[in-house]
């Protein structure tokens, strides 16, 4: 496991040793006591999820408030996503920047996202399975999020506007000036 920082502090791309041979590939996903060592964040993560979704198909900017943040590791299992996340720690250098990455299930990479971070993806293959752990439990009432294309926030989604696949609760999300006070994180 090799750990690469990110402009975003906290926020983490995870390169795992690939072992290949004619049967096919091999290699440790997570590894709690490595990832510690090598960020000095302790996590443990309680919730996995899975989801499968069509090329277009944007989720996101979402988060968690209250006692319900989450951090996330998430990669890809097949196909190739746009992974975008957003600084929403009131107290960090960072605050109110994107960051973005590709995941594959041809690079292997996953990414970690910390609390305080709206996450979201788009996929630009013709299908792609999405996977990430959470160190939090699921809780409805606590779900937010940031309109996709916030004229702020600036994001490059990678694909053409005419594309995208919202689903209705997505297209209704506030922009970032007006969920901040939503936003009550700080490191």
């Amino acid at each position: 496991m090799k750990v690469e920082s990110t402009p975003l502090k906290d926020c983490f791309i995870i390169h795992d040793t690939v072992f290949k041979d004619e049967r096919g590939y091999f290699f440790e996903s997570f590894h709690q006591q490595k990832f510690f060592e090598q960020t000095g964040l302790p996590v443990a993560f309680v919730q996995d999820n899975q989801s499968k979704s069509a090329r277009g198909v944007l989720r996101g900017l979402h988060f968690q408030t209250g006692a319900y943040t989450q951090a996330k590791l998430v990669r890809v299992l097949q196909g190739l996503v746009l992974d975008v996340v957003v600084d929403l720690r009131k107290d960090s250098p960072s605050f109110g920047q994107s960051f973005s990455i590709e995941l594959s299930e041809d690079n292997h990479k996953q990414f970690f996202v910390p609390r305080g971070f709206a996450h979201g993806f788009v996929v630009l293959s013709e299908e792609a399975v999405f996977f990430y752990k959470c160190d939090n439990y699921y809780n409805k009432s606590s779900e937010q999020g940031i309109v996709y294309n916030d004229a702020y926030l600036n994001i490059d989604w990678k694909i053409n506007e005419a594309e995208i696949i919202l689903s209705e609760k997505d297209k209704m999300l506030p922009s970032f000036h007006e969920a901040k006070h939503l936003i009550s994180f700080s490191l």
